[in-house]
C-alpha cells in the first residue's frame, strides 16, 4: 500500500466549479487516503487496503466494514441508490459490498492469474461496471482494454479490443457513452488523451499537449471534470508537481482550471462529483 513519504500530508478538499472556492474537509499526516467518491452527504476514500468515509462538511474518518475481502486499491464506485461499493482488490477482482453491512460478492469473472480488473464506473441505472482489464502477456507486454460487466454478475463485454494504453473507463450520465483516456491518438509515450466509445462511435476529447486523465462526466451531463499531468508524463505517477483538475464543456470547448496542486495518483482516480453537479472532491498531496 503507498504510505506518506516524510513531511507530506493528504489534504482532502472539496471546491465550487462555479466559483473555484475550495474548503478542507479532512487532512492527514498519518494515512495516505486516496480517490474521494461521493455519495449523499458524505465522502468515501480508500486508504491502506480499507474504505472510510466522511461527511462532506467535515469530520473524522471513520472505517468501513468490508466483510473479508482482499486489501483494495483505489478503483471503487458506488451505486447510484448508495447501498452498495464495488472495488477493485488486490487479487485482481471486482467485489460487492453492501454499505449497511453483510457479506462480500465477487463480481468479475476467473480469466486467469495474468488478468488483472481496475473498476472505474458504473451505468446510471447500477446495472453495468465499466472497468479496465489489464492482461499481463507471455512475451511480457502489459495490455489493456476497456470492459462492462452486469453489476449483478454474467459475461464479460469487451468494448475495446487493441494494443493501445487504455484506462479510467467510466460511464457518461446518458448510460451510452464510455469516457476513457487512451493513448491511442499519438506515437508519443505516455500521450494520453480523453475520448469516448459507444459501439462503434469513438470520439477524442482532449487534443492538447498535456497528460490528461480520468475523465468524470458530471452528473448534470454539463461538463467532464479529469486530471492532467504535465507534457512528458508516463502513466499517471504520485507526486508530481503541476497536476490540475480541469473541466471541459462536454459538447467541446476549451478546457479551464479548477485547481493545481501536487499530486497525481489518487488525486481524483473515481466519480468526485457532487449529485447536483456543483462541487467536486479531490486530494492534493502537500510536501513541507
Amino acid at each position: 500500500m503507498r504510505t506518506l513519504r516524510p513531511g507530506q500530508r493528504a489534504e482532502l478538499y472539496v471546491v465550487d466549479v462555479a466559483t473555484t472556492e475550495r474548503r478542507l474537509v479532512h487532512e492527514s499526516s498519518t494515512l495516505l487516503f486516496e480517490a474521494p467518491n461521493w455519495t449523499g452527504d458524505w465522502l468515501v476514500v480508500n486508504g491502506n487496503g480499507n474504505l472510510y468515509r466522511i461527511p462532506v462538511d467535515g469530520g473524522d474518518l471513520e472505517q468501513l466494514d468490508l466483510g473479508g475481502v482482499p486489501a483494495i486499491n483505489n478503483d471503487h464506485v458506488l451505486s447510484p441508490d448508495g447501498e452498495t461499493v464495488y472495488v477493485s482488490a488486490e487479487d485482481g477482482h471486482l467485489y460487492a459490498v453492501p454499505l449497511a453491512g453483510g457479506s462480500p460478492r465477487r463480481v468479475s469473472n476467473d480469466r486467469g492469474p495474468e488478468f488483472h480488473h481496475y473498476l472505474h464506473g458504473i451505468s446510471p441505472d447500477g446495472r453495468t461496471l465499466a472497468y479496465i482489464g489489464l492482461e499481463n502477456r507471455a512475451d511480457g507486454n502489459r495490455i489493456t482494454n476497456v470492459y462492462a460487466i452486469p453489476a449483478a454478475g454474467g459475461d464479460d463485454v469487451q468494448v475495446t479490443d487493441d494494443e493501445y494504453a487504455d484506462d479510467g473507463s467510466e460511464y457518461g450520465p446518458d448510460g451510452r457513452w464510455i469516457y476513457f483516456n487512451s493513448e491511442r491518438a499519438s506515437t508519443t509515450p505516455g500521450h494520453a488523451q480523453l475520448f469516448r466509445i459507444a459501439g462503434d462511435e469513438l470520439e477524442q476529447l482532449t487534443f492538447d499537449e498535456r497528460v490528461n486523465w480520468f475523465p468524470h462526466p458530471a452528473p448534470d451531463g454539463s461538463m467532464i471534470a479529469y486530471v492532467s499531468f504535465p507534457p512528458g508524463t508516463l502513466g499517471h505517477p504520485e507526486d508530481i508537481d503541476d497536476v490540475r483538475v480541469r473541466l471541459l464543456p462536454t459538447e467541446g470547448g476549451s478546457p479551464r482550471d479548477l485547481a493545481t496542486l501536487f499530486g497525481g495518483q489518487g488525486t481524483m482516480n473515481v466519480p468526485s462529483w457532487s449529485p447536483d453537479s456543483s462541487r467536486l472532491a479531490y486530494v492534493a498531496y502537500p510536501l513541507d
